[in-house]
């Protein structure tokens, strides 16, 4: 029981964070320890599961598919996006300023904790680091746009839900960047069927493919993707410095507006610039609620970043 709440917590915390653009559920899941294995039990839900279910039954297969973690787990989210992400896109909307500062502490311990988790050091580490930095800054400009027909809605899915799976990487960023954020959470809020079908589909599809890509890359090259994913956290703390001015931007098919470059300030320049306070003060203690949380929560959860590797390997025979 114990263990089922943590999950549900842990649930919670990845999709209040999922709601908000600029911040990664994938992030929250790393730290509070259940990254890997939440990609190991994704990608169990294939052609194994049926073999696992005619050689066992249901008791094998509520094994195989590790049910006991991923339901409280996505119950956990879904009661979250249901209703701490309102509160938390209402703070969005009204202390943008404060709740990026908050955001930007949490995500930058994010990076360290991470680091912290790599056995050790090497020179050919920098080539994932970057290659993370560059994809997570670039991926935005990459992106279609526009519209919110199925096959759009059906096509963000896939892209948002395998970007929510990467730490530092804003599945919502990208929803907004593609002009479907409003759409989407719209689509929660008033329990829209047809729409949330359609999207729920390209997650589906994303979910199940890309985890088995990231499934692969953690069991033949794990040092190396840790780092690819230290790279994505780092390349999204541009999109949370809470002192910046929106330059250019365009106008979604919902009236969203969509970012499309920012000037990044000093907070001393930030309100001769913008005409609005710096709040200097509360936006740094805030930072350091965000980043102690991180350290403490990482601290308690690095043991248990990965699964056993014997049941791993049980699973993949």
């Amino acid at each position: 029981m114990k263990r089922m709440l943590s999950l549900f917590l842990k649930g919670a915390g990845m999709g209040a964070a999922d709601a908000v653009p600029g911040v990664s559920g994938g992030t929250i899941a790393f730290v509070t320890g259940i990254y890997e294995e939440l990609i190991h039990t994704i990608k169990r839900f294939g052609p194994s599961a049926f073999t696992a279910w005619r050689d066992g039954g249901w008791t094998r297969l509520y094994e195989h598919l590790n049910l006991g973690f991923l339901v409280p787990l996505m119950l956990g989210i879904l009661t979250s996006l249901i209703t701490v992400a309102h509160f938390v896109t209402y703070l969005m909307d009204a202390y943008p300023l404060l709740l990026n500062a908050f955001f930007f502490g949490l995500v930058l311990a994010s990076a360290i904790v991470v680091a912290q988790r790599l056995d050790g050091w090497r020179l050919w580490h920098v080539l994932p680091l970057l290659a993370g930095v560059l994809l997570a800054s670039q991926l935005p400009h990459l992106l279609p746009s526009g519209g919110s027909s199925g096959w759009v809605l059906f096509l963000g899915g896939a892209i948002a839900i395998s970007a929510m799976l990467l730490p530092g990487v804003s599945g919502s960023f990208l929803l907004l960047v593609m002009g479907l954020y409003g759409t989407v959470m719209g689509a929660i809020k008033g329990f829209e069927v047809l729409t949330l079908t359609q999207f729920a589909a390209g997650c589906l599809v994303g979910l199940f493919t890309f985890s088995r890509l990231l499934s692969w890359l953690f069991k033949h090259h794990h040092a190396a993707t840790l780092q690819l994913l230290i790279g994505f956290i780092l390349g999204s703390l541009p999109t949370l410095w809470p002192w910046r001015e929106l330059t250019r931007y365009r106008l979604g098919e919902n009236g969203d507006i969509v970012p499309l470059d920012y000037r990044f300030l000093m907070p001393s320049d930030y309100s001769s610039v913008t005409g609005e306070p710096a709040q200097l003060w509360l936006a740094i203690a805030l930072m350091v609620v965000g980043f102690a949380l991180v350290m403490l929560v990482g601290e308690r959860s690095s043991s248990a970043t990965q699964m056993p590797e014997s049941k791993e390997n049980r699973d993949n025979g």
